[in-house]
């Protein structure tokens, strides 16, 4: 696999430490061997997720001091509403500060207390959100996602017979909500097809039943559509996007991801009139959690940046660069016969733990075992996504197995370079030859009843 050129060229550089193999073991035996505890400027390539990390334009940076600071009604607000209602197609627009503070304001008044809401996959912000409002997550992702091996194309999209069967076995009344994750991330960002996001919608309306589009990588999921799919190769990326959010109802997205940002969240609502009512607890919600309806949680100059964002993920060249960055990778990892979500997604590289430590069952967290091994190997941090992220049952409080145990490299837009990429590529290598010296994972000392991979404290089980 070629290297995909960068289409654009570097104008400011932040230095990075190099650290040893002995310091690193020393922060992440402080930080009790969880990533997120580390502090940044211990890490050399951090690849813990691709949520804000983002390097802006030279674009978004002179938006940011055409901000508009007033507290209602900023120029920066309509501007960001113009673009989305240009984009998406959606009447109402509301800002919010990030993703899972979308799902904060919209679950609560979607999600009845004891129903069940069904996504192709939840991600756990996602999955945390539904059962803050008393509801309960259901996966419904095709059967090839859970093969990582398995190069089929589409590998997140929905199981429309099983999303069938699964209303019925419940009853229409004990669902509140369908939620399409586009991209799939907890299935390795892999992409859902439009054909599979109309086939759920026609269903969702058949039993009236609302869809929630979890939009965070939606340009993402466009290029694949455009490159993948019959009937879409002329179609440009903005006419995709639209057509992709007309299979919806709510969308909820982190601006994080692809609108190119290091902060904001978007809600939206198809047709304002028809859910008057939605709309104004939206507002309200908005009003009590994030701050006023013009601003839900953000500066002017956030919003700015945001509208520019999303204006430039559009551009195919560009989304060219962000996945053929993913597929160099894959590709060197591949070839040294490292097992991966395949073919490549997204936003990052997933790749399959299980397969590299067989001998360490999931209640010991492979995941997370090749994530801590990459850090002192190489100082790259990234993080678990598998049954250490799952966490227990609600009900039994049992450890839930996930479908998958995968350490992933979500890799921020517009950050590294080929040189990068090669150095991931060779600590995964050196891992992989190494991997039958690693006898045992981790256990878990202290968690949070919510989100525990935040905040978890974990040590190595000793042989």
């Amino acid at each position: 696999m070629k290297y995909v050129a960068e289409p654009f060229r570097i104008k400011m550089v932040e230095t990075i430490r190099m650290t040893t193999r002995e310091e690193r073991e020393q922060y992440i035996k402080d930080a009790h061997y969880n990533l997120f505890n580390l502090r940044g400027e211990d890490v050399y390539i951090d690849l813990l997720t691709d949520s804000g990390t983002n390097a802006m334009s030279q674009e978004q940076w002179a938006g940011i001091l055409r901000g508009d600071e007033a507290y209602a009604g900023a120029k920066s607000y309509y501007k960001l509403l113009d673009t989305a209602h240009e984009l998406f197609g959606y009447e109402y627009i509301q800002p919010v500060h990030q993703g899972r503070a979308a799902e904060k304001v919209v679950f609560p008044i979607l999600v009845k207390k004891g129903n069940v809401c069904i996504s192709n996959m939840f991600f756990d912000t996602t999955r945390a959100h539904v059962e803050l409002a008393g509801g309960k997550a259901v996966d419904c992702v095709v059967a090839e996602a859970k093969d990582p091996a398995m190069k089929a194309k589409f590998k997140g999209n929905m199981d429309v017979e099983k999303l069938r069967r699964t209303i019925e076995e419940l009853g229409v009344e004990n669902v509140s909500l369908i939620v399409m994750t586009i991209t799939n991330n907890s299935a390795g960002g892999q992409p859902v097809s439009m054909k599979n996001l109309k086939e759920v919608y026609a269903l969702a309306q058949s039993y009236g039943l609302p869809v929630c589009i979890d939009a965070a990588r939606f340009a993402e999921n466009a290029y694949f559509i455009q490159r993948d799919e019959e009937g879409y190769a002329e179609r440009s990326i903005e006419e995709i996007v639209k057509e992709e959010f007309s299979y919806g109802d709510v969308f909820t997205m982190s601006a994080k991801k692809d609108a190119i940002v290091n902060i904001g969240g978007l809600i939206g609502v198809r047709d304002e009139k028809k859910h008057a009512e939605l709309v104004e607890k939206i507002k309200s919600n908005c009003i009590n959690f994030e701050g006023f309806v013009t601003y839900g949680g953000l500066a002017g100059r956030d919003m700015e940046a945001m509208a520019i964002g999303l204006t430039e993920v559009v551009d195919r060249d560009y989304l060219a660069y962000r996945i053929g960055q993913l597929e160099y990778l894959g590709a060197k990892l591949e070839e040294a016969g490292i097992v991966i979500q395949s073919p490549v997604g997204g936003h990052g590289i997933f790749v399959d733990a299980r397969s590299m430590f067989p001998h360490i069952p999931y209640y010991e967290f492979p995941g997370q075992v090749l994530a801590v091994e990459l850090y002192k190997e190489a100082g790259i941090r990234t993080c678990d996504i598998g049954s250490y992220m799952m966490g227990n049952d609600p009900e039994t409080g049992k450890q839930i197995q996930a479908e998958f145990d995968f350490t992933r490299l979500a890799v921020p837009r517009r950050v590294y370079t080929q040189a990068h990429f090669d150095v991931m590529a060779e600590a995964l290598i050196n891992i992989k030859n190494r991997a039958k010296d690693i006898k045992r994972g981790y256990k878990i000392t202290w968690e949070p009843k919510i989100l525990r991979h935040f905040q978890a404290h974990l040590e190595p089980i000793e042989e």
